[in-house]
């Protein structure tokens, strides 16, 4: 019960880490182009926790993964940042693999799992350069967010936080300002 508490506080406080990014952007509006055609579903999935007791994250992080790729959206429209430390940690008493229940019946794991950040590749900057399409130019096309004018995007974000802010590994934040001008960004950009 104390646990389904606790998610239940982490989840109004991203709810309120995005509503706080979408109105700080006085430039951002629900409304969208009439004449803009639906061309493709994205979906960015970010565990923004590492070590073993945020277990939890990283399980409703594949969950959702396992959830989306199900429900048609490839490999290739998904971007996945992980901290990937949980299915070889010591701790854990099914080696390389993690559950979201208790009756272990299925693996999140698995083989068709493609991380595209893991470690300490899950940072702010890069989320950020995920959603605005700042990349490196040696990246691969893998970690890159190519949405259009006409996608739909399923942005997943799980961890701890507070008013206004995300952290990031426990060593950074993710301010809401910062999340609505990436949001304005990709307005601007046809993202």
């Amino acid at each position: 019960m104390a646990s389904n508490f606790a998610e239940s506080k982490v989840r109004k406080k991203l709810l309120l880490l995005v509503f706080f990014a979408l109105s700080a952007s006085s430039d951002f509006s629900y409304t969208t182009n009439a004449s803009t055609m639906h061309t493709n579903n994205w979906a960015v999935l970010v565990c923004t926790s590492r070590f073993w007791f945020n277990y939890r994250h990283m399980a409703n992080t594949l969950s959702l993964y396992r959830t989306v790729k199900r429900l048609g959206i490839p490999d290739e429209r998904i971007i996945l940042m992980l901290a990937d430390d949980m299915a070889c940690n010591s701790r854990n008493n099914y080696p390389a693999q993690v559950f979201n229940n208790e009756n272990h019946r299925l693996n999140l794991y698995g083989d068709n799992v493609e991380v595209d950040y893991r470690g300490y590749e899950v940072t702010v900057e890069n989320f950020l350069r995920v959603l605005t399409g700042r990349h490196e130019n040696a990246g691969p096309r893998s970690k890159r967010l190519l949405s259009d004018e006409g996608s739909h995007i399923l942005l997943y974000m799980t961890g701890h936080g507070g008013d206004e802010f995300l952290k990031f590994q426990d060593s950074e934040e993710l301010q809401s300002h910062d999340l609505a001008d990436a949001v304005k960004q990709m307005k601007e950009k046809l993202r």
